[in-house]
């Protein structure tokens, strides 16, 4: 075992301390890179998963009741010290999750900003005062913390969707369980380390990784205690969830899987287009529910973007994520680079061409090429399921009709792309498009001060922005007379 890039307790953190798993169960980490175990990371049981929940329900009264400002200065401790931190987490991720470093430095800085933007919402927390129509009483709005909190975090983003979810739900006057993914526990362990040294009180954050987390999960939401579930992760899971939430009807928030179109139309800057797809498709390595997923090029500009493209997607250089200079990183795990094979396989047996990729590199570790393929059928799986890896597949439309009913061809609407010189055209087809969120000549939409989600299968409300706070709080209405 190499071990973590950087000291990491690797207990679990319930009610501000490090235990061992209660059956002494671990989850072994490892670097996809080399495919060696960095790392063993006590496994919550059950047991641990109650333990947590005691926790955060004896600590919720104090914490509800802390001024805001208060939670605030916390929150603004937790910014500092992870922004003076970055390089630290960054190569954590890297060594954990196998991202390439310069994805891995832009999602610290990303990940501390969420403690900065909740540090200055927590102050925002108003209510309101109105009369009646009637004019015999008053109408007071309220809105106060929904309660015990369970977070459940994907590995694809450690630390990002950790922040994401734990900021508001600190500044909102909630203590928070989180469950973060098997394969990337350590960078949400470092978290609550950081967490603790920035003044949270203990029980108000806890974080328990576990390898068993259906049944963990499970029994968290079943507990009478906690009253909101917030979980980033696949459609399919979410919908398990959602069904254990509703028996005790616990408030949901849910990011969900994505298939994003990326549009390019006639009139758009080859250049910038092809620039916008290698953030859209490559960044973190394809391995984001945000990346772009099917390509839309309209037929007059097709043959010069997809050039251009491919030209992008070769000169990218693959390696171990913690090597400087690299663009891609290895996949998660090996069932990740098998799907992308079946992927390529799929598409190649129905028509596809394969401007270049297509193959996993002879060397260890999970790594898969850049690929992008051309003249791809409708009924090939990478047009129809998630990626969730380094390949763009591409076809050809004519009309501005024909992007928009491809584009929505999905039960998916998380995001869209969108590349034109026509401003006009551009939010014409934004508002016609079936997606919470739309990059327009943009690449890249994530931004802690907007609102983040998706529609139809893609999620339910929003993280991020002062919206992301209120998914934190429920309103109590007052009618007084005075």
């Amino acid at each position: 075992m190499s071990g973590p890039i950087i000291a990491v307790r690797t207990g679990l953190y319930i009610d501000g301390a490090w235990r061992a798993a209660s059956d002494g169960a671990g989850i072994e980490v490892l670097d996809p890179a080399s495919e060696e175990v960095i790392a063993s990371v006590a496994s919550a049981s059950i047991e641990d998963g109650l333990a947590a929940v005691d926790a955060a329900h004896r600590a919720l009264p104090a914490w509800a009741a802390t001024a805001p400002r208060r939670r605030a200065e916390i929150l603004r401790k937790a910014f500092e010290l992870m922004t003076e931190r970055a390089e630290d987490f960054a190569k954590l991720m890297s060594q954990e999750n196998g991202k390439a470093l310069k994805d891995a430095r832009s999602e610290a800085a990303y990940a501390a900003e969420f403690f900065r933007w909740y540090s200055e919402e927590a102050v925002r927390n108003i209510s309101e005062i109105s009369t009646n129509p009637g004019g015999t009483n008053r109408i007071l709005v309220l809105q106060q913390p929904v309660g015990v909190s369970i977070l459940v975090t994907p590995w694809n983003f450690p630390a990002a969707m950790a922040t994401r979810k734990i900021g508001p739900a600190l500044a909102a006057g909630c203590t928070v369980i989180l469950k973060p993914a098997s394969e990337t526990p350590l960078t949400a362990l470092a978290i609550a380390s950081l967490l603790e040294e920035a003044g949270v009180p203990s029980g108000v954050v806890n974080v328990i990784p576990s390898h068993r987390s259906s049944k963990v999960v499970g029994a968290i939401i079943n507990d009478s205690r906690v009253r909101k579930l917030s979980f980033t992760g696949s459609t399919q899971v979410g919908s398990v969830l959602l069904r254990e939430a509703a028996n005790t009807i616990v408030n949901c928030s849910m990011e969900l899987g994505g298939n994003a179109p990326f549009i390019v139309f006639d009139d758009a800057d080859v250049d910038e287009a092809v620039k916008g797809a290698m953030i859209a498709k490559m960044r973190n390595g394809g391995e984001a529910c945000t990346a772009a997923n099917r390509f839309y090029v309209q037929d007059g500009i097709a043959d010069a973007f997809t050039k251009k493209f491919t030209a992008a997607m070769q000169a990218m250089r693959v390696g171990p994520g913690l090597e400087e200079g690299v663009d891609l990183g290895p996949l998660i795990n090996k069932t990740a680079q098998n799907d992308m094979m079946a992927f390529v396989d799929d598409a190649a047996k129905k028509g596809a061409k394969i401007a270049t990729g297509g193959r996993r590199p002879d060397r260890k570790g999970f790594f898969f090429q850049p690929t992008l393929l051309t003249d791809v059928p409708d009924d090939a799986n990478v047009l129809n399921d998630e990626i969730f890896g380094p390949i763009a597949p591409v076809q050809r439309f004519s009309s501005t009709d024909e992007a928009i009913t491809k584009a929505n061809g999905t039960p998916y609407g998380l995001i869209s792309y969108i590349f034109t010189r026509d401003l006009a055209k551009g939010l014409d087809v934004a508002e016609q498009i079936e997606s919470g969120m739309v990059g327009l000549n943009r690449g890249v939409v994530s931004d802690p001060a907007a609102p983040f989600g998706g529609v139809k299968q893609s999620g339910i409300g929003r993280e991020g922005a002062h919206e992301g706070m209120l998914e934190f709080l429920e309103k109590k209405y007052i009618s007084v007379d005075w």
